[in-house]
């Protein structure tokens, strides 16, 4: 579209799970709908090496799945803009969707599908050893550490599942938990008990990452019980311990949790009308990619009868005769 200034039914920001269901479900609505992502579609999953909980597939590989979802929204005739968003600014009449490039998209809704980005550790040597045996991508980076040591910090599902996927590379794995029990499911902690070549360590936490010449090449390890330290030789560190919500583009007036996630009602509706959360984004009890998709089938679905809504009453008004030309005047 060469229009510098183009008007949109819907615009969504984020081309993961979240965004492209709620692309499917926008076009079917015949939605006049663009997507923007700036990066690759299909977000976190496409560093997942293996899906097993998403309906319909036993087991599918992230990057496979991430493309069956890309496939089908543009079946629909997608619109996608590859560029950053610089702001998305509220209105009366239209919400305005800047883009970096100076172009500015007007919308009647907007979809935010920013997702997440991984938690840090914040200990020293996390930041300058990152790339240097400091990962948060066991299917990015785990084939740099075959046949070593490497230690996966975490407790959950992703730490459970980056771990069995490295054992099947390295030499050794050891899970690292600060509590004496694994928050993952039920699944994956009986897979991590019975590969041989994982360990957990229990109530234990890293204080620091340690490097020499040739990358991170130890741990400085506390146990949360005793309080007793100890250095641990390791040749990489795998990070799981959670995700912090990408909120930067949410416009101030949208409420948001003490964490950053943002609070909507149960269609993904923000404060602001006509704009929505959804996915990693928004405040929920779990975050799956099952429930991305969900998310962005409501809010799709919200935000059709949100806009029919506006251009139905845009079109009364408009066939209301001015008071001058009432009868008896």
């Amino acid at each position: 579209m060469s229009d510098n200034n183009a008007i949109y039914d819907l615009v969504i920001i984020g081309g993961g799970p979240g965004g492209l269901s709620a692309a499917v479900y926008a076009l079917r609505a015949a939605l006049k709908t663009a997507l923007i992502e700036r990066a690759a579609h299909g977000g976190q999953i496409n560093l997942s090496d293996s899906v097993e909980n998403y309906p319909g597939f036993t087991h599918v590989g992230g990057a496979e799945l991430a493309m069956k979802f890309v496939e089908h929204a543009r079946s629909y005739g997608l619109e996608e803009i590859s560029d950053e968003v610089a702001a998305v600014e509220p209105g009366l009449s239209y919400h305005t969707v800047q883009l970096a490039g100076g172009r500015a998209l007007l919308a009647h809704a907007v979809i935010l599908a920013t997702g997440g980005s991984p938690r840090k550790l914040e200990v020293p040597g996390e930041d300058a050893l990152y790339g240097k045996g400091v990962s948060y991508c066991a299917v990015c980076d785990g084939f740099f550490f075959r046949n070593k040591n490497v230690i996966v910090v975490g407790g959950g599902d992703s730490a459970c599942e980056e771990g069995l996927y490295l054992a099947k590379l390295a030499q050794k794995v050891y899970l690292v938990h600060r509590r004496d029990a694994l928050r993952a499911s039920r699944i994956l902690q009986q897979r991590v008990a019975a590969d041989c070549k994982m360990e957990v360590l229990w109530n234990t936490v890293v204080e620091e990452i340690l490097a020499d010449a040739g990358g991170v090449n130890s741990v400085r390890l506390r146990d949360t019980k005793s309080q007793d330290r100890r250095e641990m030789p390791i040749d990489g560190v795998f990070i799981f311990v959670g995700f912090e919500p990408n909120n930067q583009l949410v416009p101030a007036g949208i409420r948001k949790n003490s964490e950053g996630f943002v609070i909507t009602d149960a269609q993904c509706a923000t404060s602001i009308p006509g704009i929505y959360a959804i996915g990693d984004l928004r405040e929920k009890y779990a975050r799956q990619i099952v429930l991305s998709a969900a998310d962005g089938c409501m809010a799709a679905l919200s935000a059709a009868h949100y806009v029919e809504t506006r251009k139905a009453k845009t079109d009364a008004d408009a066939c209301e005769l001015p008071a001058s030309l009432a009868v008896g005047k």
